[in-house]
């Protein structure tokens, strides 16, 4: 009997190696990493932590920094047109979608992180410090700003424009705010998520809202952009507009992802939300081993080591 429940026990360790290196070979295949039957459920992995907040921090700073620094500048300096004030946000998102995305999920927007989080694709215990230190990067830049060039003009704060009430730009940021992240959303879904495009999707519609609604309400479409030069240089005015309208829009955004796709929590919302850091690449130098012959290389679509690509 003893021999008999050891070799069952081989073989089921037998059996169950083989299924490893199959299902290794089938992910290959469609060009996963082989790490990934061990790290699929590595979302939740805090090992890099202090790596998204820094990013988050980082890209929200860059974001605040060219909102309010184009119409600072413009007014200290001149030659920087409103076309480009409007547009400049939505191009520096893109390239922080690019190059740090995949660190944090490159949120920068309370309003998006509470959108995944009600989409159950970003877990709620990380949503306070995520908006953290999206206030803390937002803060820093107006400080920078006023050590560079000084208060000048409105300070980069997002107001309500001629003849708008608060009431009124509250509503107009709701609606603005649901077209940001139902593009957010959609990008991020396994249906739209093609690599790059989600980084030209959502900076295009930060352009395209700021090139028509900035005259309205400064289309801020974010809560720290707002509130983050408003307590550098406190300066409160219709500041409940930008609390309330962004996160009333990024409610209403996830209700009609729910319509658009049904619930959340699927691979792709949690990649594009999380990021991939520690699960499908991680910090450090390419490992990738040199073949001493074509015969040795790997084969097609197959990474040796998942080691930051």
């Amino acid at each position: 009997m003893p021999d008999e429940a050891g070799e069952a026990r081989a073989d089921v360790r037998e059996r169950t190696a083989r299924v490893v290196r199959e299902g290794d070979a089938t992910l290959r295949a469609l060009g996963y990493p082989t790490s990934f039957l061990h790290d699929r459920f590595r979302f939740f992995d805090d090992t890099n932590e202090w790596r998204r907040l820094f990013a988050e921090v980082l890209g929200t700073f860059f974001l605040v920094l060219v909102a309010s620094g184009s119409t600072m500048v413009n007014a200290r300096f001149g030659d920087v047109s409103l076309a480009a004030q409007v547009t400049v946000p939505g191009l520096m998102v893109g390239a922080i979608i690019l190059f740090m995305g995949s660190v944090s999920g490159a949120h920068l927007n309370p309003g998006v992180s509470l959108a995944f989080a009600l989409r159950g694709d970003f877990p709620w215990r990380r949503v306070p410090l995520y908006v953290l230190a999206q206030a803390a990067g937002a803060a820093l830049a107006p400080l920078l700003l006023l050590a560079l060039v000084g208060r000048q003009g409105a300070a980069g704060l997002t107001l309500p424009g001629p003849g708008i009430s608060t009431a009124t730009a509250m509503w107009w940021e709701i609606v603005l705010s649901v077209g940001l992240v139902s593009t957010i959303l959609g990008t991020s879904s396994g249906a739209q998520n093609v690599g790059p495009m989600a980084a030209i999707g959502v900076g295009s519609y930060i352009a395209l809202a700021g090139l028509w609604a900035a005259p309205a309400s400064g289309a801020s479409m974010n809560v720290v952009r707002s509130l983050g030069p408003a307590l550098v240089f406190n300066d409160w005015t219709a500041w409940w507009a930008y609390l309330v309208g962004p996160l009333a829009g990024s409610v209403i955004a996830v209700g009609f992802a729910w319509i658009l796709r049904g619930p959340g929590g699927g691979f792709y919302g949690k990649r594009a939300a999380q990021g991939t850091l520690g699960w499908l690449w991680h910090p450090g130098p390419i490992k990738h081993t040199v073949p001493d012959s074509p015969e040795a290389a790997p084969p097609d679509n197959t990474e040796t080591k998942p080691a930051g690509r």
